[in-house]
């Protein structure tokens, strides 16, 4: 039987809340044989589950198609506001028999802006409630909004929605109740340009009766510290927090009660006094307004709030997975210090706050929490944090149990100081990023690659928060282009990331002026200079990666006017097409060590790439005569290219390894002169006793390049070095996260500056795509979208005895693995239906290959075997298989 599963509409599980226009729907699929393959399917919708039964009551079914597409966006009947569809596919194999079936649902969120009748509400400055004050002379003076409004129902209804947002992070409230288990809301986004909201399924917590809704109300990134700016960006967005929120309840008679955002709102200041996402969160538990958000609650010492703007704006359905709390993690040791403090070691670099479970707190107590990735000498090392405090700050009320766990604050950190803590410590970290789902593995024989392998998933979990940012620690935390450029392949490989990095490419094309030039950054804050090279070509990679990857044509679609521009605006200003005009703060191959590439050969060859992406992109969208004019002009950049920076024996300008690299990588080079210009780089990097000196672009190049080039020998010399600077020297000094800078910390040199020295930054993780991609050996063809056309490469190297990646793809499970033993090699590998696959056995005997025990040309699914360059060339339908071949090694 082939099944169907893994349903989603526009890219998430059930959706709450969706705006698109025509949503689109996919399946994946698997089954349990070979050579299973879908050749029709059927999709049906309806209002209700048991509607899909009954032809007569479908609201939308397109028959049964003939193709093995799986996607399709919705093309019934227009959909309506705040409204559920449930759908069905049915899917046939490919006999055209073995029917099955899968069902899902999504809801849209409010279509229209006349939808919407709440107004943006703040606190009125005229009316600020006075509560009896602290008697701390350090006390804040930013407490968060408090809000509340009372409201009666007739009868229980049969369904709650609440749609609400913030400017500023929020969390909801309903009958003394929190809502929902989302973190950071609305997250950040351009918000000139668009604002997210949220909805809520809040019918189980509505009553007959009074019932009250409220909302706490922080600064966030919308009026809080944000980058490196020393001020509160007022100048970015705004210099106060406002809500905004429409709570709609329907009966079972049909009739429908609207309980909005409007003047009739009251606020009261509670016990969050201030919080910010850079400097931390303080809470005095004694200013507690108690039952303030219960039905039995009391308006008491609340006044009304203002009425912050009446048009809701630029509002949006959130349409990527949300923040949240994905997991906990406990101490792995607590380190007791003078004065009462105690260093808290979570033994894992990570992103998130902390829960303090307090004892017999006396009244006005202070305990206070400071964060640090790293250790001098024992105590917690800040100076890298700048001017980020990361402190949390808990004033107990005096109870015999209270809890502390900041709500509108994020700090990166391993290590959390806690001082005057009464009693036995209670902690445990708990881990915050955008929930897309981590479904990728990749593990190997060599505990140090396992850890590198961690670290990378790691650093991607804790810059994966709102924005792909740099680092999650000090004040800064951007979402700088270039870093989620070369990192978006390896962090396609762990997780789901389209919806994700399709929402963020919106912030991207928003910050594009109109002469064409992306930003460094997006949201476009603080930098609004020109992006520099490989920076603001981002704008172009990453659309076409998600075309490539997850066959995602809409937002290739969205950013294509912008990529264009981004090309065209090079051109104009460098018509010799050597890119060394207009170039922004050009970076160059970002902390690089012991060498410097020119900055123009590494702008050309971005331009060269970028031209040819254009070029692919216009075909693909059939734009035919844009494909071949952007197909010449990469022709004649890269002929610029040679002329300028390539000489008639393979060398290349400034001899550093990105600058082979790039010409390699990115198809720089007349054909005769490739072998010359790998000898150079493998003796650049021999000649440094196996080390590299590449930066955050030449890394993402390294291993695979030289991998291609029939290196892999060197490749894997660099994954096992241990010495500085590599990936194996961090871990060997206990890092559980990519660091910034190889030199983040030497033996030599201690720390280096603070100026700049994240220990969490994904940028020189993006090594990881090779080890799925030629390591495990999980990859499809140059034709291929969506893995429809596997190509599976496994590369056995260096101290590895065995490798295995998976990961999900648009259609399903691909796997791929490899163990070596007595002289023979088994490779594994996993193909899902409707793909195909070409898999390449490293042997030293093709006649040897066997598949379950039998020749491998006589098994089911495989439809040729064939000796090749690697060994042996096998072509699989879809299916598990195990080959078995002999392996004499390099």
């Amino acid at each position: 039987m082939t099944n169907p599963y893994g349903l989603r509409t526009e890219h998430r599980v059930e959706p709450l809340g969706l705006d698109a226009d025509r949503p689109r729907l996919s399946w994946k699929l698997r089954a349990d044989r070979r050579g299973a393959a879908q050749s029709a399917y059927r999709l049906t919708a309806a209002a209700r589950p048991a509607d899909l039964d009954d032809p007569r009551r479908l609201l939308w079914d397109t028959g049964r198609r003939a193709a093995d597409d799986f996607e399709l966006a919705w093309d019934g009947p227009a959909l309506q506001s705040a409204t559920r569809y449930h759908w069905r596919v049915e899917v046939w194999d490919e006999r055209g028999e073995g029917l099955s079936a899968g069902q899902s649902w999504f809801e849209t969120g409010l279509l229209h802006p006349s939808d919407w009748s709440a107004v943006w509400i703040a606190r009125d400055p005229a009316g600020l409630p006075l509560v009896d004050p602290p008697t701390d002379d350090d006390e804040p003076s930013r407490p968060a909004l408090q809000l509340r409004r009372a409201f009666e129902l007739d009868r229980v209804p049969v369904r709650g929605r609440l749609y609400a947002t913030a400017r500023g992070v929020y969390e909801p409230r309903l009958n003394g109740q929190r809502v929902g288990d989302l973190e950071l809301s609305p997250g950040w986004t351009e918000y000139h340009h668009r604002i997210q909201y949220q909805t809520y399924d809040v019918t189980d917590l509505l009553r007959d009766g009074r019932n009250v809704l409220g909302a706490v109300v922080a600064d966030g990134w919308w009026s809080g510290y944000l980058g490196f700016d020393p001020r509160r960006p007022a100048q970015h967005y705004g210099d106060h927090p406002s809500f905004l929120a429409q709570l709609v309840v329907d009966f079972s008679d049909g009739s429908r009660q609207v309980v909005a955002t409007d003047a009739d709102w009251t606020e009261r200041p509670g016990a969050v006094r201030s919080a910010d996402l850079l400097m931390g969160e303080h809470v005095d538990a004694r200013l507690a307004v108690p039952d303030w958000d219960a039905p039995h609650g009391s308006d008491a010492g609340f006044t009304r709030v203002a009425v912050d703007d009446t048009d809701p704006g630029p509002l949006v359905a959130e349409p990527d997975q949300p923040i949240r709390v994905i997991r906990d993690i406990a101490p792995v040791a607590l380190h007791p210090r003078p004065t009462g403090r105690t260093i808290v070691d979570f033994g894992q670099n990570l992103v998130g706050r902390v829960r303090l479970t307090l004892h017999g707190a006396s009244a006005g107590q202070r305990i206070t929490v400071r964060h640090a990735e790293v250790l001098d000498d024992g105590e917690l090392y800040l100076d890298n944090l700048r001017r980020a405090d990361a402190t949390d700050t808990y004033v107990a009320a005096g109870n015999e149990t209270e809890v502390f766990e900041p709500r509108f604050t994020i700090h990166g950190f391993r290590y959390a100081e806690i001082d005057n803590h009464p009693g036995e410590l209670e902690i445990v970290a708990r881990v915050l990023h955008n929930d897309t789902p981590f479904d990728g593995m990749f593990e190997c024989s060599d505990p140090m690659v396992n850890q590198l392998q961690s670290n990378i998933a790691w650093g991607q979990r804790g810059n994966f928060v709102a924005v792909p940012t740099d680092c999650p620690q000090r004040d800064e935390r951007l979402g700088w282009l270039a870093d989620a450029q070369i990192f978006t392949p390896t962090a396609s490989r762990n997780a789901d990331v389209s919806a994700f990095l399709a929402r963020w490419l919106r912030d991207v094309i928003d910050g594009q002026d109109a002469d064409g030039a992306f930003r460094d950054v997006a949201p476009a804050v603080w930098i609004a200079r020109e992006a520099a090279p490989a920076w603001g070509d981002a704008g172009v990679i990453i659309p076409w990666h998600l075309w490539r990857t997850y066959g995602d044509r809409v937002a290739l679609e969205r950013s294509f006017p912008s990529m264009v521009a981004w090309v065209d605006r090079i051109r104009r200003h460098n018509p010799d097409l050597r890119w060394r005009h207009r170039t922004g703060n050009s970076y160059g191959d970002w902390l690089q060590v012991d060498a410097v590439t020119p900055r123009d050969v590494l702008s050309t060859a971005y331009f060269a790439r970028s031209a040819e992406i254009v070029a692919d992109a216009a075909e693909v969208l059939g734009h035919h005569d844009i494909a071949i004019e952007y197909r010449g002009l990469h022709g004649a950049i890269r002929a610029a290219f040679i002329d300028s920076y390539v000489g008639d024996n393979g060398t290349v300008e400034g001899g550093t390894q990105t600058a082979y690299l790039l010409a390699l990588a990115f198809g720089l080079l007349p054909s005769n002169l490739v072998r010359a210009a790998v000898d150079q780089l493998a003796a650049d990097i021999e000649k440094r006793d196996i080390r590299l000196t590449t930066g955050f672009l030449g890394v993402a190049l390294l291993c695979p390049v030289l991998t291609e080039h029939g290196r892999a020998d060197l490749a894997y010399a660099l994954l096992h070095q241990e010495e500085f600077p590599s990936w194996g020297y961090s871990i060997r000094h206990g890092a559980t996260t990519i660091w910034e800078r190889w030199d983040g910390w030497t033996e030599h040199g201690g720390f280096q500056s603070p100026a700049m020295n994240s220990f969490n930054h994904y940028s020189l993780g993006s090594v990881g795509d090779w080890l799925y991609g030629r390591v495990a050996g999980i990859d499809q063809t140059t034709t291929s979208i969506g893995y429809r056309e596997l190509l599976l490469r496994p590369v056995p190297g260096g101290r590895l005895s065995w490798a295995r990646a998976q990961q999900e793809t648009v259609r399903g499970t691909v796997a791929c693995g490899w163990s070596i033993k007595n002289e023979r090699i088994t490779v594994t590998a996993t193909v899902p239906p409707g793909s195909t696959a070409i898999l390449e056995i490293p042997t030293s005997d093709p006649a040897s290959v066997t598949e379950g025990g039998q020749p491998a040309a006589e098994r089911p699914g495989v439809r040729t075997v064939q000796p090749s360059a690697a060994g042996a060339t096998v072509a699989l339908t879809s299916g598990r298989y195990t080959f078995s071949a002999a392996y004499q090694g390099a």
